[in-house]
Formats: C-alpha cells, structure tokens, sequence
C-alpha cells in the first residue's frame, strides 16, 4: 500500500481535510507494508500558501541557490528554499508553460502561452523578450548562458519547430533545429546536448558540432501528447530518461570521449556520437506526470486513472474533472521497474486534477554522491511536487529519519544499532534510547531494558536519577542495580538509598543486596535509611541470611562493629575470628559461645580460655548445654573443659563430675590422667561411669583412692591381667597384708609367680613367696627367675653398703665444718678496719653467707651475760667501744677480753673507736683451715679464746 503524508510531512493527513478522509487513511496507515520509504515530503511553506491562494502553479524550476515557480497568471515568483519570495516578474500575459535556469543561477528564462520568450536577470536589470505569436511549450538555457557572450537558448511550443537562438554580430537570431512532426512539447539541454520531445518522439541534437545524434520513437498506445505530455531528463551527461504516457525509456549515449584534468569533457572524434543504445524500458500501470534519477533509481511522479469497470482505462483521454481522481504516487523504481517505495501525496484538490496538472523537477543538476544507498551530507537531490495550489518537496530520508521509522514500526534494536554506528545526533541517541526503554517497559521486558541502560543513557545522571525512580515506580528497581554507576556518574544519595532499599525489601534480591553494599562506595548514601529498612524485618519470615550479612555489612560502614559482630556470629561466617581480633570485640563474644564454637572450635576455645576472666566457664558451659538442637555440644564441651583443665585444672572443677563422663565417652585415653590430676569429681560417680564403659585402669585408679585396694588388685590380676601393674600397684600402697592378697590370688597362676619372684626384690623377702607355695607347682623358667632373684640381691646388697659408706663420710665432715665454724668470734664494731675490709674482700665469696647471718643476731639475745660483758658485767651500750661474741655464746667488751688475754704479738691491734653511724660486722678467726690459720700468724691479727669455756681461736 501506498503511504500517506501529514500536512506537516509526517504520516498521516492533511489537517483541511475532512474526518471521514482521516479515517481512511488510519485504515490504509494500519494496512501498510513494512517496507521503508526511501524520500520524506514537507509541504513547501513561506510565501507559497498565500501565492497560490489567488493563482495556481504550472511549473517549476530548481537553481542551486533559488526556486522560480510559474504560475496561470503568467508570473514568475523567485523563492528560497524555505518558500518565501525574494524577486517577482511579471513576464506574461498568459500562463508560464516552462522555466529553465542556466547553471550557475543568474538567469531564468521563461516561455508562456502568450507566445514569448523571456529572460531575466535574477541580480540585474538585463530582460530580454523573444515573440513567437505561438504558444511557447518548452525553453532550455545554454548551461553556460552566463559565461558566454553568445546567449543561446532552444525553445519550441504548439507551431512545431526548434529554435536555437544565439546573440550575433547583428543581434540576436534564431535557428530552427526542427520542424515538421507537430508541437515540441518538452526540451532539455546538458552540456552540448539537446534532447526534445514532439509528436514523433525524442531526438537529441549535438549544438557543439551542429549534428542530430539520435531519434527514441514514441511509445506505442501513449495519450496524445496534448493530453499526456511526455517527460525527458538527463541523469548525466550521457544517459537520458524519458517517461511517456506510460511507458519508461532510458537512453545511454555512447562517446568515444576523455575527460580533462577540470572536468571538463575533452571531446576526440565525432563520429562515435551517433551511437545510442537503450539501456532499460519498462511499462507502467499508471501515468507518468515527472521522471527524475535516484542515484541508480528513478522516481517517478505517478498518476492513477480513475477506475471505470473495475479496471484501469488506458484507452480513454485524460479524466475529465468529475472529482474522482486520486493521490498523485510518487514511486521509486529500479530500472527494471521494481518497486523500492510508494507514497501517496496530501495534495490539495487532487480529485480534480489531471495528469498534465503536475510536475517534478529536481535538484541538483550535478549528480548526487550517491552510495551504497545514501547520500553524502549536502550532496542530498531535492524534488520538487507541483500541483495547482501545492508544492510538497520531497528528499531522500537521512540516519535520524531511517531511526524514527525504526521507532515508529517497534523496530527499537535496529535503531539502537544505527544510534552505535554514529549515525545519529547526540539528542537522538537520546531520543532513540529513552524509546526504547519505554518500548521494553511496555513489553514488561524489565531485565533486558535495565542491562541496556549504561548504553542508552551514559553519563547522564540525571536521565539515570529519572530511570532509577521509574524502575522504582514499577517495583522493578533490582533488576536495575546491578547497572547503576557509582562514578562518572555519580547519582543523588537518594537515587543509591532508594536502590538498596528496593533490594532489602524483596527477598528475591537479598543476595545482589550483599554484593551491591559490599561493592558500592559508602560514601556515595547514608546507610540509615536501607538500616531501618532491613532492621524493620528482624525476627520475621522475610528475614534471610543474606539479609542478615547486608545489615552487617551496614553495620561495619556505621562502625558498630559489636552489632555487625553478632550477626557474622549467627551466619557463623568464617572470617569471624579475624573480625574479632581486628576490632577487639572480645567483649561481645560472650553471648555467642555456641556460634564460635561451631564455626572453628579450634580457634574458639583457646580465645574463650585466654578471656576467661570476662567470658566465664559456667557462661560457656551452660551456653553450649542449651545448644543441644543446634550441634553436638557434648562433644564441644568436652574440648572445652579439656583445653580449660590443661591451662589451669581449678578453673573448671564445678564440671569435672561431667567432664568425666565426657572423656569416658570422647576420649578415653585422656581419662586416667584426669583422674590422676583432679581432686575435684566424685568417686562414687566416677567409678560407675568406668564401670559402665568398661574403664579396668580407672576402675583400679579409683577404687585405689576410695580404699577398695583389694577389689582394685583383684581388677588387674583377674581382668587387666598384668601382674607387672599389680605389684606396682601394691607397692605404692604400702601395705604388706596387700602383698599377702596379692601372693594369695598368684598361687593358682603359676606364670604370674614366676613374675612375682622377679619383681619382688627390694619389696618383699623371696623366701617369703617360695614358702608359701605349694608343693609340685610348675613355675615356668624358674631356674632363671631365681639365678636373676640372687643376683639382684647381691646387687641390691652391695647398693647398700655403699651408701653407708657415702652417708658415714658426709656425717665426717660435716662434723668437721661444724667444729671449724665454732672456732671463730665476732666483733660487732662501727669503724671498718682497712686490714680487715682487704682481708674480707680476699674472702667475700667465702664468709657472704656467714656475714649475712650474723647480722641477724642481736647481741642481748645471743650471749649469755644478758647483754653484759662476761669480764667487767658492764651493760653493752654500742657506743665507743667494740664487742666480741664467741659461738658458745659469751661475749666481751674488746678492751676487757684484751686486757686479759696474753698477746701472742708484741703489738696489739687497738680497737677502733667508734663514731655514730650504722654497725658493721668483723670476723675475728683464724680460717676454716690451715691456709687461714698461717695467714692470720703472718697478719699479726691477736688470737684470742673465751675466758670462761674452752672454745678457743687457735
């Protein structure tokens, strides 16, 4: 179907037509194909409208730079591109039959019913006017009228002949090209060419050589030309198009030519111009009004016929005015008349126009750069429609019009894809982008619309704000965060809240939650409103594990990390340790033992024990009795308190009645040692929990403590079986009715006499146990246990002697050093006598501990005098005078044991007097052994006894 025009160039109809015509079209819009046009129409505005509403167009013509429009009236409006009148001739009296500029645009010439001729200068006052007396049907400038002085032009109309007329020596003359074969009704001149059309056909004529190069026949069945007037247009200077009625010619004539450095056509040799072929012909199923080349197509101005039996009436003329024509068409064709596009034209009237009543004309003359089936920028052809009271311009469609046609039919993708191409202006890639996502949304493909969002909208972050919160309208925001930018741009705190929040309250998304707070900067929201949010879910179904971690997360960006803390707790997360140590949150961890515990026991216990001053045992032990439906929490208490006894065994002792139990049944190797090292379990309890699993060692351990030792050796001799473990056994108890009972429930086992025998030296008298065995017993190996019995007798024997020997030797000189020590006395004097200090540094390792112990004394505690000097009983005042003591205990003032003594040298050492200060403690001896007693001889120090016993210093 054809494809209908607004009034503004857009689809639809004119806004003067009436309701019911609006409809129609609606039907015909609804049943269109899908193929896109190839040329977008705009009806020409400015000053047209109002021209024509008093006048009616009869032609047109196109310069590169301005329009001249002819009209009935026999005026000649100079318009710009937009439509608005810049010049006006009034050249005829009678209606303009054809216009025709030369190529550089500064002349237009005219031709008129009225019989003239007329050309002006558009930017001077030149005008000429050539009669004729004949209506003038067709004019064609020479292309180069403006550069050349010759001022030639060809013209022709109803008196059948061709005039070329030039400007001479004499002025201006005319010469008749042809004649004889009716009126010309078209003619058009491209660079030396000259073709024209008249009854017979189409000719063209060389003006360069002043030779006629070819004749086309007028096609078969074709209107009078009256009726019908035939179409010519060069599409390059070679190849002619001519339309006729309804039949499509395409004419290449062949030159044996080079072309110049300008561009110019350098022409070798005539004789090769007469050589035309036609290169394409096809009939149509209307009438052609206007021909004119689409790059290497053509568009065609169509006339429909109206339909007279349901069939198309060719035969007949021209439709008379009846009001039933229909829209002009305008089609591209290929040249072998394939359709490419088809547009109905909005043009007012229509219904009362014939065919001769359009025309099309186009721009540029030049060419087009057409390729690939576009136009370069600027290089684009412009037609123009004409009809009575309308001129609609027609150009090929560009990139922006190929993307609205995409949008228009749903074809959203294909327009995105030529938006990526660079194609399109930056507002239309906006336009098509914000199009398409309204399309997706309309098809509720929300997940496809948001991953093309960071390539429809960009850094834009307003349009991202603007999708965000319509996303967000349609309760479809999480399948949009995931693309939200964070930078470049960056969106309102707001935009990111209202993401996040949309995620927290919808289940689905919980885990894109986590992600999304884990990925996106804090910085760019406040994290108080998705905090609100999710906490308003705690302890309701919709609250998840991913939940959980997101609040958690949100609690870390806050730094509550004692909240965050509690949840990685509750989702046992495996870092949870790290979390712990990195922000010290040992205090925190005393509510979730049980989620320590069960996330890594071997990393919970030590930390649970280490801060046991503020995580207590009881705390922990009663945390993990309640766990009993979440884990195995015996099995956890029982590495506890394991790891609790290790480190300090009274830290847990309330529990070790259940500790126990706990070993019995996780770890039985450990149990004897426990037993051995804990005063703190029951008994009673203990040996039921051993007896029930069976526990032979911790029976004994326990029966031994409780006292039972005779039910303990019957255990090992009767079920142990070890009667090695048995006699150590009842040598730790030290009770030899014991070893009776021991001896007593051997006799009947005669390996475990032999046994017996072996490890009973030392303990017990072998004789013993040989006496007490019956007669005939069979012990095996006996012979050896008893040559091994006498030797280790001897053994044991000649250990003995010579400790008795060691321990009379040590008695000896201790005696000795005894005796030595109790040779010396004390002088307790305040001034330090040199001698004596030099002596006491010689011998300070020596007497260090002596000294030290003699401080210690106190003189009236010591001596026997009571504080009194044994010789003059004189009190000891410690003040001028100096004392000595003796180890018997007597004690003299130095003068007075001095005076009494006979000095063996014949100088007597005075003693020092004494000033205040603290007392010192000198050594008056003569050594410990012969060496001291020959050094003090050589000293001259006094020897001196007590007077009132025998002890003696020498």
């Amino acid at each position: 179907m054809s494809r209908k025009l607004s009034d503004n160039g857009i689809d639809g109809d004119d806004e003067r037509d009436d309701e019911e015509e609006y409809s129609d079209e609606e039907e015909e819009e609804g049943e269109e194909d899908e193929y896109e046009p190839r040329l977008k129409y705009q009806r020409m505005g400015g000053s047209v409208q109002s021209l024509l509403s008093s006048d009616a167009a009869t032609c047109i013509a196109v310069a590169e730079r301005m329009i001249a429009l002819g009209t009935y009236s026999g005026a000649v409006h100079i318009l710009d591109f937009l439509g608005n009148q810049v010049k006006e001739f009034a050249a005829h009296t009678a209606a303009v039959n054809d216009l025709c500029f030369d190529t550089e645009g500064e002349y237009i010439g005219s031709c008129s019913d009225d019989g003239s001729v007329i050309i002006n200068s558009l930017f001077t006052n030149e005008r000429m006017k050539f009669e004729y007396h004949r209506p003038m049907k067709a004019v064609a400038l020479d292309p180069d009228y403006a550069r050349k002085a010759s001022r030639r032009f060809v013209t022709g109309g109803l008196a059948g002949n061709l005039y070329l007329n030039a400007k001479k020596w004499m002025g201006y003359r005319d010469q008749v090209l042809h004649s004889g074969e009716g009126p010309v009704h078209a003619v058009k001149w491209r660079t030396s060419l000259i073709a024209w059309a008249n009854d017979a056909g189409v000719k063209v004529y060389d003006a360069a050589n002043d030779q006629r190069i070819t004749f086309i026949e007028r096609p078969r069945g074709s209107p009078h030309p009256e009726l019908l007037v035939p179409h010519i247009v060069w599409q390059d200077d070679t190849v002619l198009v001519v339309g006729w009625g309804t039949s499509v010619k395409i004419a290449s004539i062949k030159t044996n030519q080079n072309k110049g450095l300008n561009g110019s056509y350098k022409y070798i040799t005539m004789s090769s111009l007469n050589q035309v072929d036609i290169v394409a012909s096809f009939q149509t199923s209307y009438f052609i009004s206007g021909v004119a080349p689409f790059g290497d197509s053509l568009v065609v101005l169509a006339y429909i016929p109206a339909e007279e039996d349901g069939e198309k009436n060719f035969s007949s003329t021209i439709p008379s005015r009846q009001g039933n024509a229909q829209r002009p068409e305008v089609r591209v064709v290929t040249w072998n008349n394939d359709e490419l596009a088809t547009d109905a034209l909005p043009v007012h009237g229509f219904e009362h126009y014939k065919a001769k009543d359009y025309s099309l004309a186009h721009a540029p003359f030049s060419g087009s750069s057409y390729a690939g089936g576009q136009w370069a920028a600027g290089d684009e052809p412009l037609y123009y429609i004409v009809s009575p009271k309308d001129v609609i311009i027609a150009k090929p469609r560009d990139t922006e019009d190929h993307i609205n046609w995409l949008l228009q039919h749903g074809w959203h993708e294909k327009a995105l894809e030529a938006v990526e191409a660079n194609q399109g202006r930056s507002e239309l890639v906006d336009e098509v982008g914000s199009r398409y996502l309204d399309h997706l949304i309309v098809e509720r493909k929300y997940g496809e619309a948001a991953s093309l969002c960071p390539k429809l909208l960009r850094g834009s972050a307003s349009a991202w704000e603007r999708w965000v919160f319509h996303f967000a309208h349609l309760r479809q925001l999480p399948v949009l965060v995931p693309y939200i930018p964070t930078e470049n741009p960056t969106l309102r705190d707001t935009a990111y809240e209202v993401a996040l929040v949309a995620l927290a309250t919808n289940p689905s998304f919980h885990k894109d939650l986590v992600s999304t707070v884990k990925s996106w900067p804090p910085g760019i929201y406040s994290t108080s409103p998705v905090i609100s949010a999710i906490e308003s879910q705690l302890n309701t179904s919709s609250m998840t594990g991913h939940l959980k971690e997101a609040l958690a997360e949100l609690y870390v960006i806050e730094g509550q990390h004692d909240k965050a803390f509690a949840l990685y707790a509750d989702l046992m997360k495996p870092d949870l340790f790290d979390f712990i140590e990195k922000h010290n949150l040992h205090d925190a961890v005393r509510e979730k033992v049980v989620q320590l515990m069960m996330v890594d026991s071997k990393r919970a216990i030590p930390l649970l024990i280490q801060h046991r001053d503020f995580i207590h045992p009881p705390e922990v032990v009663s945390q993990l009795m309640a766990a009993k439906t979440k884990c195995d929490c015996r099995y956890l208490l029982h590495l506890y308190l394991h790891s609790l006894f290790e480190v300090n065994p009274h830290a847990g002792r309330d529990y070790h009645d259940m500790q126990v139990e706990l070993y019995a049944d996780y770890d039985p190797k450990m149990m004897l040692p426990f037993l051995r090292s804990s005063q703190h379990y029951t008994l009673e309890k203990a040996y039921d929990i051993c007896v029930k699993r069976d526990l032979l060692k911790e029976q004994v351990f326990i029966l031994g403590r409780m006292g039972n030792a005779k039910q303990a050796l019957a255990i090992i001799i009767n079920r142990v079986g070890d009667i090695e473990e048995a006699i150590e056994f009842v040598s730790m108890q030290h009770d030899d009715e014991l070893w009776d009972e021991l001896i007593k429930q051997s006799l009947n086992k005669p390996e475990m006499v032999g046994v017996l025998l072996e490890h009973t030296v030392g303990n017990l008298d072998p004789l013993y146990i040989v006496n007490m065995l019956p007669n005939g017993l069979e012990i095996p190996r006996l012979r050896d246990r008893l040559v091994k019995i006498v030797t280790d007798y001897r053994t044991e024997t000649s250990l003995r002697h010579g400790c008795n020997d060691i321990l009379k030797a040590d008695c000896v000189n201790l005696l000795v050093k005894y005796y030595k020590e109790a040779k010396r006395a004390i002088c307790l004097s305040e001034d330090v006598d040199q001698a004596h200090s030099k002596r006491n540094q010689q011998r300070a390792s020596h007497l260090g501990e002596r000294v030290m112990s003699m401080k210690s004394m106190e003189v009236k505690s010591k001596t026997r005098g009571g504080g009194r000097c044994c010789i003059c009983f004189d009190p000891f005042s410690l003040q001028n005078v100096s004392i000595i003591a003796f180890f018997c205990c007597h004690a003299y003032h130095t003068t007075c044991l001095m005076e009494s003594t006979i000095s063996i040298g014949g100088d007597k050492k005075e003693a020092g007097a004494s000033s205040k200060g603290t007392t010192s403690y000198y050594e008056f001896d003569n050594g410990s052994d012969d060496d001291d007693e020959e050094e003090d001889a050589s000293s001259g120090t006094p020897r001196m006894r007590c007077i009132l016993c025998t002890t003696a210093a020498g």
